[in-house]
């Protein structure tokens, strides 16, 4: 292979030691991670029910409700990318403790803001706090599990993740119902603090000593990422209120569109890249990232919509509302349990698309509920949801995993959740744009006046305000009937998405790819830090180290990924 110094340097200085020996602490430290992870699934989602509260507790404007949420959701997806090299380059386990400390404090003070901008502060610090701790708990994993046990490891962080989305409406409801609106902040203080003290002793320790000679870091890319995923997910935030059309809507999209061009062309013409695209050229990377967008644009559509349905259609309060999502929780639980093994013996080839389509039919089953069908029809489709969800989502992370050097693991994690982040985003702007239409062309709001028109219209939750204070039984008929319309057009859209994406899968997904979740061992760009005769970094040992039918990346890569 060429000789190219500096990259040798930073290759040498960041590769990390292969597995430690089996130990009981092990699984204690994976705790420690889970835990921190199911937190900031909670916390994406358990705001949705507060905010109401919040409105009334604060005096929030609707424009400051959004960007209560808004700003976790942008500080979340400029933060993480850069966040993963200087993981790798620092030391992971340094900056998740950083991480998980940012977040616990940012909690406490999110319970004690007085006011909405307060608040929205905090929550951006949040999304900061919780940036850092989402790749960076997965890149650990490889460093304390062997290859086999790798894959358990990462079917558990995977569901923890996932799981902390639906549970949060849960969770949120109960406290709400029973304290003050702070307990939706303090909530996450102990938690944060046991995950704190269980990261410091339980983790393995980060490489200390860097060379004078390692890369520099990418501050150019970095401003140009910042810039681009701010200006596309804050375009993105106004859909839902601004429409499509307007002028800030597509300033922010097509804007931050052509910035992260730009920072794709730097990606690719600069020494020192802050996201290494080769990784793209692995076939099980590229695809399993792609199918895992897929996936959270399906599902964080749905669960955005879906809470909507429950209480305003079914009459559900918030606590109510969160105890008859768990069937989709039950589900995802389920999946994560069952598509480990399933995807060892039948590869992830099949058990992803698979998945894909189970997550389709319960989408597309929902897409036929009817204004008059109880919550026991709504139970059966958000079951095979939830099953769908963690059959398709566990072992497309496992092969994403299982395709990145150890050396690179920061990054790609961060890759990773950055996409799946935007992915999401743009699947609650563009399923809340496809709601509001479908229930805005079914309401019949003609025999009322303009001002009690434009309340009706606004949203379902106004109709049924307006309904009860004129007593118009007409107008709850005719918005719930509506809505229920628009629940079927975003059903039938994630289930047509997931179609498209299971049959993508089928055909594009490596046939050799990992089903195992096994890290590679050296990078796609690998330089002279390479042992001429492994492939695998100088400083790592040699290939006794290497597990029996690992492959090493850098030496035989072929378009399959394996």
């Amino acid at each position: 292979m060429a000789a190219v110094p500096a990259a040798s340097a930073a290759l040498a200085e960041s590769s990390a030691p292969p597995p430690p020996a089996a130990s009981p602490r092990r699984w204690l430290a994976l705790a420690a991670l889970t835990l921190s992870v199911l937190i900031i699934g909670l916390d994406g989602t358990v705001i949705n029910v507060a905010l109401p509260t919040l409105s009334g507790e604060l005096g929030a404007s609707s424009a400051q409700l959004q960007w209560i949420g808004g700003g976790y959701l942008l500080a979340l997806s400029v933060v993480m990318l850069p966040v993963g090299l200087l993981g790798d380059r620092y030391g992971h386990k340094r900056l998740l403790i950083g991480g998980i400390t940012l977040f616990g404090l940012a909690s406490l003070a999110g319970a004690k803001a007085t006011s909405p901008d307060e608040l929205i502060a905090v929550r951006t610090v949040l999304g900061a706090g919780a940036a850092m701790i989402m790749p960076l708990s997965m890149a650990i994993l490889p460093r304390i599990f062997s290859r086999q046990e790798l894959p358990k490891a990462i079917a558990t962080w995977t569901a923890a993740t996932a799981l902390g989305m639906p549970v949060g409406p849960l969770v949120g409801g109960w406290l709400l119902n029973h304290f003050w609106w702070g307990s939706v902040f303090v909530f996450n203080v102990p938690v944060a603090a046991i995950a704190l003290v269980a990261a410091v002793w339980l983790l393995p320790g980060d490489r200390t000593g860097r060379p004078r000679s390692a890369a520099p870091f990418d501050i150019a890319g970095t401003v140009l990422s910042a810039v681009g995923i701010t200006a596309l997910v804050y375009g993105t935030i106004l859909v839902p209120d601004d429409g499509w059309g307007s002028p800030k809507v597509l300033a922010g999209i097509v804007g931050g569109a052509l910035v992260l061009a730009a920072f794709m062309v730097r990606q690719r013409r600069t020494a020192h890249p802050l996201v290494d695209l080769k990784l793209f050229a692995d076939r099980a990377f590229r695809w399993g990232t792609l199918l895992a967008v897929f996936v959270n644009f399906a599902v964080m559509g749905i669960l955005f919509v879906v809470p909507q349905y429950l209480q305003s259609v079914l009459g559900h309060d918030a606590f109510g509302t969160g105890l008859r999502i768990l069937p989709l929780i039950v589900g995802l639980m389920l999946a994560a349990t069952l598509s480990e093994p399933i995807a060892k013996r039948f590869g992830p080839r099949l058990v992803i698309p698979a998945g894909l389509l189970l997550l389709a039919a319960g989408a597309l089953l929902g897409a036929t509920t009817g204004a008059d069908n109880g919550y026991g029809f709504a139970a059966v489709w958000l079951s095979l949801i939830g099953f769908g969800f963690g059959s398709a989502m566990v072992p497309a992370t496992s092969l994403v995993m299982g395709s990145l050097p150890a050396e690179r693991s920061g990054q790609g994690t961060s890759l990773l959740e950055t996409v799946q982040q935007v992915g999401g985003v743009l699947g609650v702007a563009a399923l809340g744009s496809i709601l509001s239409a479908g229930y805005l062309g079914r309401l019949s709001v003609s025999h009322l006046d303009g001002s009690t028109a434009r309340a009706a219209r606004d949203s379902v939750t106004g109709a049924d305000a307006v309904a009860a204070r004129l007593h118009d039984p007409a107008l709850l008929a005719s918005a719930h009937s509506a809505f229920v319309h628009g629940l079927n057009l975003v059903l039938l859209t994630c289930g047509a998405c997931s179609l498209l994406a299971a049959v993508l899968g089928l055909f594009l997904l490596p046939r050799g790819g990992r089903a195992d979740g096994a890290p590679a061992s050296a990078s796609p760009s690998a330089s002279a830090a390479d042992d001429p005769g492994t492939g695998r970094p100088a400083d790592v040992a040699g290939p006794s180290d290497t597990p029996a039918g690992v492959v090493v990346r850098g030496t035989v890569h072929g378009e399959s990924g394996t």
